[in-house]
C-alpha cells in the first residue's frame, strides 16, 4: 500500500489501484457520472461539449468513460469515437465491432493453439523413480 496525493483536491490518501484519488473524489467523480448518464438518458442528440459543459465535466473524462464502456452513445447520436485500430466509428468501448470480431478471433485461436501443444508426459522408468531408504 502506498501514500499518495490526491490528484484531484491535493489530500494524502492510502493507493491501493485504479485512478489516483481519494474516496471522497471518487465519490464526487461518481456523482458526475451518474449525472451525466442521466444526462445522456434525457438529451441522446446532444454533442459532446454540451454534455460536458451542462455537467461541469471535462471531454476526456466522458470520452474515457465511454472507452471503459461505461457510456453509450445512441445510433442516432452524432457523437462517435475513432476505432484505436482502423479508426473507424465506435458508439462505446475502445474498437469498432468489426475489429472487436477480430481479435476475439485471434486471441481464441491462439488459446487453441497454445493448449494444443502441450507436451505428453514423459514414460518414467523404475530406474528414474525416488527411492526411500527402511529404517
Amino acid at each position: 500500500m502506498e501514500v499518495k496525493n490526491c490528484r484531484g483536491c491535493g489530500r494524502l490518501f492510502n493507493y491501493l489501484q485504479g485512478p489516483q484519488l481519494c474516496p471522497g473524489c471518487m465519490s464526487d467523480l461518481e456523482d458526475k457520472f451518474q449525472q451525466v448518464k442521466q444526462f445522456l438518458r434525457e438529451n441522446p442528440k446532444a454533442p459532446l461539449n454540451v454534455i460536458a459543459e451542462e455537467n461541469d465535466v471535462s471531454v476526456k473524462q466522458i470520452k474515457q468513460w465511454v472507452r471503459e464502456e461505461r457510456l453509450t452513445f445512441t445510433e442516432e447520436s452524432q457523437i462517435t469515437l475513432e476505432c484505436e485500430s482502423c479508426g473507424g466509428k465506435v458508439l462505446t468501448g475502445r474498437f469498432c465491432d468489426r475489429c472487436r470480431t477480430s481479435l476475439q478471433n485471434e486471441f481464441s485461436g491462439a488459446i487453441k493453439r497454445t493448449t494444443g501443444s502441450v507436451a505428453p508426459k514423459k514414460n518414467t522408468s523404475q530406474k528414474d523413480r525416488m527411492r526411500f531408504l527402511d529404517s
